[in-house]
């Protein structure tokens, strides 16, 4: 276009100035050889990986027995045990197997010797030392016998025992005399313990006995005070 010669031109040009002889590529390509008869590095393997094994784990631990999960529930104090109660930390536990379970407890307990054993309270089971050993707990912690009961202090716990519960009125009544001062002292030595409180339909407290009268009385319930006529037993 602007007078310079093209490619093809400027390679006539270049073949004609070598002579005009035919070019052509060798195809055996000579092979590289090492200039010393030294060997070839060796091929690096790189090693496989495996994964690792876990591990050993060690056999799980058995799960305690039912009636070493009750003595622990016994140990652990409150309420009174129930079968309901127990159920809902023992799978499949029924009130035959529970009280299974406590039968079992009070014969290694009674063949051991030991100082305690399971008695029925409130419906429920719970431990109670022997009354062999009463005095000593009572020597640790004292109780109502060192507060020595006069006769009025039994008169008013014997009409609640029995009425509860039961309000002061009723208890005067039967009594033929005020107990205000005599119900004060039993529910600050924990013998009673107001059970209703004065509402619109019960114009007065009523009163009613307490875990501890049942075991300063060594009593497992209620059921268990003495059968009297209804005006003799007050």
């Amino acid at each position: 276009m602007n007078g310079d010669p093209s490619p093809v031109e400027l390679g006539q040009a270049a073949a004609a100035k070598l002579g005009g002889a035919e070019w052509q590529l060798d195809a055996d390509i000579p092979e590289l050889v090492p200039e010393d008869d030294s060997p070839p590095p060796p091929i690096l393997e790189f090693p496989r990986l495996v994964p690792a094994k876990p591990p050993p784990t060690e056999d799980a631990a058995p799960p305690p027995a039912s009636d070493r999960i009750i003595e622990a529930m016994l140990f652990l104090g409150g309420h009174p045990l129930t079968s309901d109660i127990a159920a809902k930390s023992i799978r499949g536990l029924t009130p035959s197997m529970f009280q299974d379970a406590i039968d079992g407890l009070n014969r290694r307990y009674r063949k051991q010797g030991r100082p305690y054993a399971i008695q029925p309270r409130d419906n429920g089971f719970a431990l109670a030392i022997l009354p062999a050993f009463r005095p000593l707990r009572e020597k640790i912690f004292g109780g109502t016998r060192e507060a020595r009961l006069n006769q009025a202090a039994i008169d008013v716990l014997s009409v609640v025992a029995y009425r509860q519960p039961v309000g002061k009125t009723e208890i005067d009544g039967i009594r033929g005399t005020d107990s205000g001062g005599t119900l004060r002292q039993l529910v600050r030595y924990g013998l009673i313990a107001v059970q209703h409180r004065a509402d619109a339909e019960n114009r007065e407290v009523r009163y009613g006995t307490t875990r501890r009268f049942l075991a300063t009385f060594g009593l497992s319930g209620l059921d268990e005070l003495p059968r009297l006529g209804e005006t003799a037993a007050v």
